[in-house]
C-alpha cells in the first residue's frame, strides 16, 4: 500500500508556514487490496484519522479528486490497480467571521437590537460552504463591536434563522441581555409572551379544510441535510407543530391550482412549514428539496404563468410578521414586511388565472 508523497509538504528550515496556504497535493497509487473498492470508502481508509469520510466525499464533489490526472466527481467510482490518485487539499477557511458591506434592509434599529428583512439567498450564519456573504457578516460591518458575543463566534447577535432561501423579517441582538430575552422568547415561540411570527406560504392544491394544524414529529432525513415526518418514538425525533389558514385560492375552485397559506408555529424545526406541507400532500411551490413529486404540475398551468413557475428559483415562503417586547423597554414591537418581487410577481400570475 503506498503513502501520501509528503515529501512536498515538509517547509524549508526557517521558513515561516501560512496557515491558509493549501497543502502541496497527496498522491497515492492503488495496489492490488484496492482493485474494485469505492473511492471514498478507499480515500477514507488512507487517510484516517486526518480526514473524515464526509470530508473527503466533500472534496470529490468539489472536484479536488483527480485519478491519473483526470478529474473525478463520483464518490461510487470503483477503482483499478496501478491508478494514481491525487487530493488537492483546499487552504482551511477562517473560522472567524468578517464585516462585509452587504446592505441591509433595516426596518428598526437602536442600541439593543436591530430589525432587518432578509432577502432570499441570504444564508444567516456561517456554515460549511457559506463562510462570507452572510447575514452575520452584514451584521458585523453594519453593527460593529456592538453586537452581543452570546450566540459565540460564528453567529453574533443570532436568536434566530431564516431558511437561505426564505425571506423576511429578522432580528437580531446588540447586547447580551436583549440577546438572552429574545432567545427565551423564541424557545418558548409565543406560548406564554408575546412573540408573534407569521409566514405566507404559496402551495400547490389547496388542503380539504381552511384552517388546521399539523402535528407530525420532524428527525433527519437519509441524507443528514434534509428533515422529514418521523415517528414520535425515534430517537431524533422532534415535536412539531405547524398551523395554517387559508387565506386565498387560485384556479378552478373545484381543481385549485394553488393556495396562499398562512402558518404560525408552536415549535421552530429546520424546514418545519416545508416539511409537514409537503405532508399533508401540499408542498411549496419552488420547493426542491420537499416538492420535486409536484414539478410536472406547472405544465398544466397557461403561459406566461407556467414558465413564471418553472424559472421561480426559490421555495415561495416568506416570513411576513414578527412581534415581541422590546427586552429593554417592555415596548410590545410589531414589523411587517410584504413578499418581496419574486413572489408578489408570481402571486400576481397565480390571482391573473
Amino acid at each position: 500500500m503506498s503513502g501520501p508523497d509528503n515529501e512536498a509538504d515538509a517547509p524549508k528550515e526557517g521558513a515561516e508556514m501560512d496557515p491558509t496556504a493549501a497543502t502541496a497535493p497527496i498522491t497515492l497509487v492503488v495496489e492490488e487490496d484496492g482493485a474494485g473498492t469505492r473511492l471514498d470508502q478507499w480515500l477514507s481508509a488512507q487517510l484516517a484519522p486526518d480526514y473524515s469520510r464526509s470530508r473527503i466525499q466533500a472534496l470529490i464533489k468539489a472536484g479536488a479528486v483527480q485519478i491519473n490526472d483526470a478529474p473525478v466527481s463520483d464518490q461510487k467510482r470503483k477503482l483499478a490497480a496501478g491508478q494514481s490518485v491525487i487530493i488537492a487539499v483546499p487552504p482551511a477557511e477562517d473560522p472567524e467571521p468578517q464585516g462585509e458591506n452587504i446592505p441591509l434592509d433595516v426596518l428598526f434599529e437602536d442600541e439593543h437590537l436591530i430589525v432587518i428583512n432578509k432577502p432570499a439567498g441570504l444564508v444567516v450564519h456561517p456554515g460549511a460552504g457559506n463562510w462570507t456573504g452572510t447575514l452575520v457578516n452584514a451584521l458585523i460591518h453594519h453593527c460593529g463591536s456592538s453586537l452581543s458575543g452570546i450566540g459565540g463566534i460564528k453567529r453574533p447577535g443570532i436568536v434566530h434563522r431564516l431558511d437561505k432561501d426564505t425571506s423576511g423579517v429578522m432580528v437580531a441582538a446588540k447586547t447580551d441581555q436583549a440577546h438572552r430575552v429574545l432567545s427565551d422568547a423564541f424557545a418558548d415561540h409565543g406560548r406564554s409572551g408575546d412573540l408573534e411570527r407569521a409566514y405566507l406560504a404559496l402551495i400547490w392544491g389547496t388542503p380539504p379544510r381552511s384552517a388546521g394544524k399539523i402535528d407530525a414529529a420532524l428527525g433527519r432525513a437519509s441524507d443528514r441535510v434534509r428533515r422529514a415526518v418521523v415517528r414520535e418514538t425515534r430517537e431524533d425525533a422532534r415535536h412539531a407543530v405547524t398551523h395554517y389558514q387559508v387565506t386565498e385560492i387560485f384556479g378552478d375552485k373545484d381543481a385549485p391550482s394553488a393556495s396562499l397559506v398562512e402558518c404560525t408555529l408552536e415549535t421552530g424545526r429546520t424546514h418545519q412549514i416545508r416539511v409537514h406541507m409537503a405532508h399533508i400532500g401540499h408542498p411549496v411551490i419552488g420547493d426542491a428539496d420537499y416538492g420535486q413529486a409536484f414539478r410536472t404540475k406547472a405544465n398544466r398551468l397557461a403561459e406566461p404563468l407556467r414558465q413564471q413557475v418553472v424559472a421561480f428559483p426559490r421555495q415561495a415562503l416568506h416570513a411576513w410578521l414578527l412581534g415581541f417586547t422590546h427586552p429593554a423597554t417592555g415596548e410590545l414591537m410589531r414589523f411587517e414586511a410584504p413578499p418581496p418581487a419574486d413572489m408578489a410577481e408570481l402571486l400576481a400570475g397565480f390571482r391573473a388565472l
